[in-house]
């Protein structure tokens, strides 16, 4: 009966469609409080009691940001949703992916070579203060998973943005340094901060969770010329 409690839990925090649409639009990122609020039009209460909802459910968690303190990410918990799992909250196609964080020196790293080993739509890297090469701990984690990366292509956002891109920053300083706010954030927190084996594997995984969900979302928008036959 506890798990059909928890279960009948889950379902009733759903029940009501702005729940279900703020579900829906943390599957592919995170969002601030107040980035939900404007985007369902929400009173300051009435937000504080649909985000209470969905984390009673343990549905979603809250989390500092890492750049501003003063500032937090609400965050999906996909494994709660078991068997139910959410639709992105609208289509989405890209020509390329290009995942984004400050030193482009490891979540970034991490998360393209994870893509381009699941989906057949490039993806890159790119950082907005690029260190000069990949950290050596992302070199590691990545070659305990049979990835390969080039421990000298760090590459500065600016030289490497181009039109069709689908941009996702995976580091909270990067969301919000830039003017232009990329359209998918990750909060994953930054592994080089403790400088760990731990802390770059819970990166990877969390990085791969998010990276398997998006590549089952996005087509590819690329021409019949520019395509992959």
């Amino acid at each position: 009966m506890t798990d059909i409690i928890r279960r009948a839990a889950i379902h009733a925090a759903l029940g009501d469609p702005v729940r279900l649409a703020m579900v829906d639009a943390l599957l592919l990122g995170d969002r601030s409080p107040g980035e939900l609020g404007e985007t369902f039009g929400l009173s300051s209460n009435l937000l504080a009691h649909h985000l209470k909802v969905l984390e009673e459910a343990g549905l979603v968690v809250r989390a500092r940001s890492e750049a501003d303190r003063r500032r937090s990410y609400v965050r999906l918990v996909p494994d709660v949703l078991a068997g139910l799992t959410p639709a992105a909250s609208a289509p989405m196609a890209a020509g390329r992916v290009v995942f984004v964080c400050t030193r482009n020196s490891a979540r970034s790293q991490l998360a393209a070579a994870l893509w381009q080993s699941r989906s057949r739509l490039p993806a890159t890297s790119a950082g907005t203060h690029p260190a000069t090469r990949v950290h050596a701990r992302a070199l590691a984690t990545a070659r305990h998973h049979h990835l390969s990366l080039d421990p000298h292509a760090t590459a500065h956002i600016s030289d490497t943005i181009r039109t069709g891109d689908l941009v996702v920053a995976v580091c909270d300083n990067a969301y919000e340094h830039l003017t232009a706010r990329p359209p998918l954030h990750w909060s994953v927190p930054d592994p080089v901060t403790a400088d760990t084996d731990d802390a770059f594997e819970r990166a990877f995984t969390d990085l791969a969770g998010r990276v398997d969900r998006l590549a089952t979302a996005l087509t590819d928008d690329r021409s019949p010329t520019k395509g992959t036959p």
